[in-house]
């Protein structure tokens, strides 16, 4: 790869990072008055419709019945059984904790990786270290939310938000293990089509559309943002990336997209920031560091 493919990953990577951390305050914001499911599938399938037709316009749209079968896979996984479930959980947990979950994706991620063998070389000790530093930090950061696990629908919350976050990490494994002819755009378009049609389906079982009745201009305009921003911009940067890149390091927004959801819970829904939470953001920066530093040699 090109150091200006390179670059352009790494670019792609870092818009994933911040624009993905401000989505957690605007799912929150939606998901108050918009049935939870409904809301993300509204976002999800608009956002792969116009990415279509913008594609199709330009002449860039081409894929194979192969392409949008193995798309749609990711898609599912990702969109539907991970975004949009975590949108579920947020009705139930703060915002800046279901960015916590999801941090430990990393995790995830190179132990599937290890145990399915799909990649052969064993985590250096920068990788493992690294990962160390990322689970002591969401292990410090939930020591402040134990209090809550008394509370049935806290619990359920999280947990549903740990499932989430694994089927977004089966999920990216898929995608990295099946090169597809079409390019980065159409994939991200087909992902995003087909995990709004997902998300339609649980919507019919689980959401209550009565609640349609109550929508404020809020969530609207959290609906608008996340549908331009959220998918269409950011999601379509996160299939480059992971196209260019190692997943381990595709997956590194992961850690820093508590940072943001952290900051704006704190300033703007009154989340509590306390000095531990402060020490963990701290370890878990230096555990994206190191694990970076160990992708990076093993590469070398």
């Amino acid at each position: 790869m090109s150091d200006r493919s390179l670059w352009g990953a790494y670019i792609a990577l870092g818009i994933v990072c911040v624009v993905w951390g401000t989505t957690y305050y605007a799912l929150l914001i939606g998901v108050e008055t918009f049935p939870p499911f409904l809301f993300s599938a509204i976002r999800q399938l608009t956002a792969g419709l116009v990415l279509l037709i913008a594609l199709k316009l330009f002449g860039k749209l081409k894929f194979t019945a192969s392409d949008f079968i193995h798309q749609s896979i990711p898609g599912i996984l990702m969109i539907t059984l991970g975004n949009g479930v975590i949108g579920w959980a947020e009705r139930y947990i703060p915002s800046g904790l279901a960015a916590l979950i999801v941090s430990i994706l990393p995790v995830y991620i190179v132990g599937i990786n290890f145990l399915i063998g799909a990649d052969k070389r064993r985590p250096n000790q920068f990788i493992l270290f690294g990962l160390f530093l990322g689970c002591t930090g969401i292990f410090l950061m939930f020591r402040d939310n134990l209090k809550d696990l008394i509370n049935p629908q806290y619990l359920i919350g999280m947990l549903v938000a740990f499932t989430a976050c694994l089927a977004w990490a089966f999920g990216s494994i898929y995608a990295k293990s099946r090169p597809s002819s079409a390019n980065v755009l159409t994939n991200a378009a087909i992902q995003m089509f087909s995990g709004g049609v997902g998300l339609f389906v649980l919507s019919l079982f689980m959401d209550d559309y009565s609640e349609l009745q109550s929508v404020t201009t809020e969530s609207i305009w959290a609906l608008v943002y996340l549908t331009v921003f959220g998918s269409i911009l950011t999601y379509t940067c996160f299939v480059y990336a992971l196209d260019k890149l190692p997943l381990g390091i595709a997956s590194l927004y992961a850690y820093v997209n508590p940072f943001i959801a952290l900051i704006l819970g704190y300033l703007f829904l009154g989340e509590s920031i306390t000095w531990i939470t402060g020490l963990a953001l701290i370890v878990t920066l230096g555990g994206v560091y190191y694990i970076n530093r160990g992708y990076q040699l093993q590469k070398v």
